[in-house]
């Protein structure tokens, strides 16, 4: 619990850095939020009618003073407010949100159903035939962009098997569970297959160097069962750098599979971000960037708890 609370400390300067780059980067895109909500018609304003409605978004104030209140207004949950959803930018994201964990939530199911299974196969077996297909099936995985797999997925269903994967008509888990599953199974496999090749691969090389640990010919010299040995002795150890692995990619996928959401027509994060980009909601933009952002933070906090859980060796006592 010291621990959690030391990291949650160092969050702060951390957040205050993100947000601070975050709002620099949205002031170097030209334009603003006047001219997103107006478009042409923008300049057809009076001098009188802009100062207003700079007075109005607060854009008459130096860039500074924007950033205090902007930050302070963050902290209460006030993200601004969308002038293309018409709705504050807080409430369009958690509404978006949940498509986007739903579907990082299965792919990560997939990917280590798959990967992890197949890359301790790979280790036990070494130079077989079953690490042959492993180390091909993760060459295939990492090779193929997820647009690829996506297009050839809705190809073969389509053509072949008649079946049309969801497209415009997404429905809420909360609604019908089924049918919800089945429109978010197939990006979730496509952006599982990557993921599993990523998997399995650290999977793999992770439990082939501590299979060849002393401590492995020990026990195994004590006459222990190879199942043992593998699940007992070395899968443990072996966790830390696919446990690593898979909070990267999670933070990755809970930031929005903006391709993957764009092919298959989901109203996740990242097709929210592609879009207010595209129509130049900047308030949105900053804050979809923000909470991506924290989505990161929050997960490399876990991670790091996870750890202390599995190899006790390590002490964060020398570091805090």
């Amino acid at each position: 619990m010291r621990y959690v609370v030391q990291r949650a400390i160092a969050f702060i300067p951390t957040v205050i850095g993100i947000s601070l780059l975050v709002f620099i980067a949205i002031r170097l895109i030209p334009g603003d939020s006047i001219t997103a909500m107006l478009g042409t018609e923008a300049g057809m304003l009076t001098d009188t009618q802009r100062a207003s409605l700079e007075k109005y978004f607060g854009l008459d104030k130096p860039a500074i003073e924007q950033y205090f209140i902007w930050l302070g207004n963050v902290v209460h949950g006030d993200m601004g407010y969308s002038v293309r959803h018409g709705q504050p930018v807080l409430d369009v994201i958690l509404h978006r949100f949940p498509v986007t964990l739903e579907l990082a939530l299965l792919s990560v199911v997939i990917a280590l159903t798959i990967g992890f299974s197949l890359g301790i196969l790979s280790a036990v077996f070494h130079n077989s035939f079953v690490d042959l297909f492993g180390q091909l099936f993760a060459l295939i995985g990492l090779a193929a962009p997820n647009f690829l797999i996506g297009t050839l997925m809705i190809y073969v269903l389509s053509v072949y098997f008649g079946i049309l994967p969801n497209s415009g008509d997404y429905v809420e888990l909360t609604e019908d569970p089924t049918r919800n599953l089945g429109q978010m199974i197939f990006p979730a496999i496509t952006l599982g297959f990557a993921f599993s090749a990523s998997v399995m691969r650290t999977t793999r090389s992770a439990m082939l160097e501590v299979l060849g640990q002393d401590y492995i010919r020990t026990a195994r010299s004590k006459g222990l069962r190879e199942r043992t040995v593998v699940i007992r002795h070395a899968l443990r150890n072996a966790l830390i750098p696919v446990v690593t692995l898979v909070g990267v990619e999670t933070g990755y996928l809970l930031g929005g599979a903006v391709i993957v959401e764009e092919i298959f027509t989901l109203p996740g994060i990242g097709r929210l971000a592609f879009n207010a980009i595209s129509q130049r909601d900047y308030a949105l933009v900053q804050g979809v960037t923000l909470f991506i952002a924290l989505n990161f933070l929050v997960i490399n906090l876990i991670v790091d708890f996870i750890y202390t859980l599995l190899d006790p060796r390590i002490s964060y006592a020398k570091h805090s």
